[in-house]
């Protein structure tokens, strides 16, 4: 009965995350494959990306000479061996292609992440440790976005994590017009937890675990078949996806690389976000705009500091929104909130809930025998309306026509003027 019961829990956590499966991008490379991150037409995106989270590269030390002497092989064996960590780092040759790629080809973009892994760092160290996750798994994210909460992949898949929408449905995500939780750097985080916690207790595993992240489990349940039931990363390594069998080597490179960038000569970038921040829950209408200029805060940080909302607003007024302000700023904040919502209310926030229809006139005034102007009644009329239309009072129509009462017959003349 036990084994049943644990079945269909698998079971059911398969066809969940059997979803992953169609979400996998599939680029053709004629060596192992390049994470989409780490592509050039990623360029333009990182350096804005840069620039929008106040990570300065100032003068940064990249080194400009490859020392090859710190990549013997026999070195980065044991440099990998000495990482404190229940996840296996074995070395291979495309383990080190993405470790010289990282040292040597990237050292500028490493300098950058390391910046930001300062600033996310807690937010993602957090997140495993409520689920008793192993913390190595915190470098994921330098693979699948370098670290940038708005990377968006060619599929469509979004954040430091690269939720698709449907599986961030799955794991309690809203994506819409205005907010997009894939790009929050706390729930997106808490979900890939929740997520790689869902796909340990299939696999055992955590290279399968890896490889069913990228690629979906249905990919990495195929190659387990072909290669008749073998649960080894390597060697189902020939029967996953191309894009799969360079996704686990990349990430013991990037877990290598954050743990001797020194020896690379590689030194952090700055970072200027501030580590300390907090949140206030909004239930209102808000636009970040009002935030920063009444508070006083660089309206680039706050986007940085909550990157979930598309269009700088929060829908407060639909459901509590989480906004979060350097900490040197909250009481600030707390002060002039009646100032900070009132500030371009109109302009920045303010919709209409009723509209009133401002229709043409309709009908007009024909004139009579006696020299008097009539309206023919038509269907809605209300002595009220027509007088308003016509600028005349109702009571001025009730005596040009013997009425007492404001019982209309439509079809009906009636004198108005």
């Amino acid at each position: 009965m036990q084994n049943r019961i644990t079945f269909l829990v698998s079971l059911s956590l398969f066809v969940i995350l059997m979803a992953q499966a169609q979400e996998a991008v599939i680029v053709p490379n004629d060596s192992t494959f390049m994470p989409e991150s780490f592509q050039a037409n990623y360029d333009s995106l990182y350096v804005d990306w840069i620039s929008r989270h106040h990570i300065s590269m100032g003068d940064v030390d990249v080194p400009a000479t490859v020392n090859d002497e710190q990549l013997v092989d026999s070195l980065l064996i044991d440099r990998l061996q000495r990482i404190p960590t229940t996840l296996e780092l074995p070395y291979n040759e495309d383990v080190h292609k993405y470790i010289e790629y990282y040292a040597m080809r990237i050292p500028q973009k490493v300098s950058v992440m390391l910046g930001a892994y300062n600033f996310y760092a807690p937010i993602i160290e957090e997140a495993l440790g409520r689920y008793d996750l192993p913390l190595e798994l915190k470098y994921l994210p330098i693979v699948e976005s370098g670290l940038n909460p708005k990377a968006r992949s060619r599929a469509g898949a979004v954040g430091l994590w690269q939720f698709m929408i449907r599986t961030a449905k799955i794991y309690g995500m809203t994506s819409n017009t205005l907010v997009d939780e894939r790009q929050d750097p706390v729930k997106s985080t808490d979900a890939a937890a929740r997520m790689l916690s869902d796909l340990y207790n299939i696999y055992q595993d955590w290279n399968l675990v890896l490889a069913a992240y990228n690629c979906g489990a249905g990919n990495v349940n195929k190659a387990i078949r072909r290669a008749g039931g073998k649960t080894d990363f390597w060697q189902i390594y020939a029967r996953l996806p191309r894009e799969t069998r360079g996704y686990v080597p990349a990430f013991i490179a990037a877990t290598y690389i954050m743990n001797y960038y020194c020896i690379h000569g590689i030194t952090p970038a700055e970072c200027t976000l501030p580590l300390a921040s907090d949140t206030i829950m909004i239930d209102r209408a808000l636009h970040l705009e009002q935030v920063a200029q009444v508070c006083q805060i660089d309206v680039e940080q706050l986007r940085a500091l909550n990157p979930q909302y598309r269009k700088d607003i929060l829908p407060g007024q639909t459901q509590p929104c989480p906004l979060r302000v350097p900490s040197a700023k909250l009481s600030t904040f707390i002060e002039l909130q009646d100032s900070i919502y009132a500030y371009k209310a109109d302009e920045l926030v303010s919709k209409r809930a009723v509209a009133k229809i401002e229709r043409s006139a309709g009908g007009t005034l024909t004139k009579g025998k006696n020299g008097g102007q009539y309206y023919k009644i038509r269907s809605g009329d209300t002595l009220g309306s027509i007088a308003k239309r016509f600028g005349v009072s109702v009571r001025q129509i009730q005596k040009f026509n013997g009425m007492t009462g404001t019982r209309l017959r439509a079809g009906r003349s009636i004198r108005i003027k």
